[in-house]
């Protein structure tokens, strides 16, 4: 059971033999080991990703990068995630979840802290921060993607809304192409059907 810490060798994800879920759970405060309002959980749809909540709402989604340095084991028995990361003497490697709300890649080398990644990185890394049908550029900045544009409002907490993007045309059934689209985090599967065969 796992704190604010994840350490080479645990597993945070389900145990479906046990119907066990592990996460992290930040502390309260930098000087307050209380739970914290910040979960990072491992989601259990299908193609399995890490969610970063405040309070039970999502704030962040992993990316591509976090693959780097964590193993994903999906089978019948579990989904889990854990650190891709070989520990000798000199060096050991922990994943934390801050009182802030972020997640690290802690490395102990030679005596010495290094933070190895860190999670959100800017603002394209909160959940949705575009909305649908639109993207979030290199400039941080929200855009359409082809074929849509801004239009509609929908609402952004409580008093806030802000503009949507929405078709510029009705879609066409005859079409027969699809739009490329690089460097794009790949769509949450919350509600997907996905073919895992299909490469």
């Amino acid at each position: 059971y796992p704190t604010d810490i994840l350490l080479p060798g645990m597993k945070l994800g389900w145990d479906r033999k046990k119907n066990l879920t592990k996460s992290l759970t930040s502390w309260a405060s930098l000087t307050n080991p209380s739970s914290g309002r910040f979960v990072f959980k491992i989601e259990n749809w299908k193609v399995s990703h890490g969610l970063i909540t405040d309070t039970g709402q999502v704030e962040y989604r992993t990316g591509a990068s976090y693959s780097n340095f964590v193993n994903i084991t999906e089978t019948e028995e579990e989904i889990t995630h854990s650190l891709n990361i070989t520990t000798n003497v000199s060096s050991i490697s922990l994943l934390q979840i801050t009182s802030a709300g972020s997640l690290q890649l802690i490395g102990f080398i030679g005596g010495e802290v290094h933070t190895l990644f860190s999670y959100p990185r800017n603002i394209c890394d909160f959940y949705n921060t575009c909305g649908a049908n639109s993207n979030c550029n290199t400039s941080m900045n929200c855009e359409c993607i082809a074929g849509f544009q801004w239009g509609g409002q929908y609402a952004r907490g409580l008093t806030k809304t802000r503009q949507n993007c929405v078709r510029k045309s009705q879609l066409s059934c005859h079409e027969k192409e699809f739009k490329k689209i690089s460097n794009m985090k790949l769509p949450d599967t919350e509600y997907t059907i996905v073919d895992t065969k299909v490469g």
